[in-house]
């Protein structure tokens, strides 16, 4: 069996650590590039590189974002008062796209997963319950993914707000809910589409 060359071998190996990515569609890909014009890699090349020093972490709410607030944050026009907590960053996009919500976001950085060694400490929750006593929040709403470990996580946040509160502000009603029925079970909100999304938002429950 012939060997590929070195550059190329290294490619399809380094394609293949992206999320999804397998052997094969790593070569198809990799063959793919090979194929296009010098230009077109110099360009992706730039952009991969730009991406690492040009694209910070929100302080606010841990998305992303070129400057120290992300758009959503350094919005004024956002009602802080509704904060919706999700897995990650780009579920921030997934719902911004609806463009129904006029909240503000909190990215959590995942979910808790014992099998993945990833605990509560290693999520931005105690962040999420000193910005619901900062900015006076009236509803949280819960938008990890509908999976086993995305419900352990939104219980995990309900437990510890309701706890946090109580010791708090005895007196102080928080409303916490939960996206609806039109995402079902095991479903990953970046695969959603608009439709679905709006009335995941639109039928969430109190947790």
């Amino acid at each position: 069996m012939a060997k590929l060359p070195k550059a190329l071998s290294r490619l399809i190996e380094s394609l293949q650590r992206l999320p999804g990515v397998g052997p094969k569609s790593a070569a198809r890909l990799a063959f793919y590039l090979l194929r296009t014009p010098k230009e077109f890699n110099h360009d992706l090349a730039a952009a991969v590189t730009e991406l690492k020093d040009k694209v910070k972490m929100c302080r606010e709410c841990f998305g992303v974002s070129e400057g120290e607030l992300c758009g959503v944050c350094s919005d004024k026009n956002r009602d802080k008062s509704q904060l919706c907590v999700v897995e990650r960053a780009d579920d921030v996009l997934s719902l911004e796209a609806v463009e129904g919500y006029g909240g503000v976001y909190h990215v959590l950085g995942g979910v808790i997963n014992p099998l993945d060694h990833i605990g509560p400490e290693d999520l931005k929750i105690s962040e999420l319950l000193d910005k619901i006593k900062k900015d006076e929040v009236v509803e949280v709403i819960i938008a990890t993914n509908l999976t086993m470990e995305g419900e352990a996580t939104a219980l995990y946040i309900k437990k510890h707000i309701e706890q946090d509160f109580q010791l708090s502000k005895p007196n102080f009603q928080l409303k916490i809910t939960r996206i609806g029925s039109g995402l079902p079970m095991g479903a990953d909100l970046g695969f959603a589409d608009r439709a679905t999304l709006f009335r995941a938002l639109e039928g969430r429950r109190e947790l």
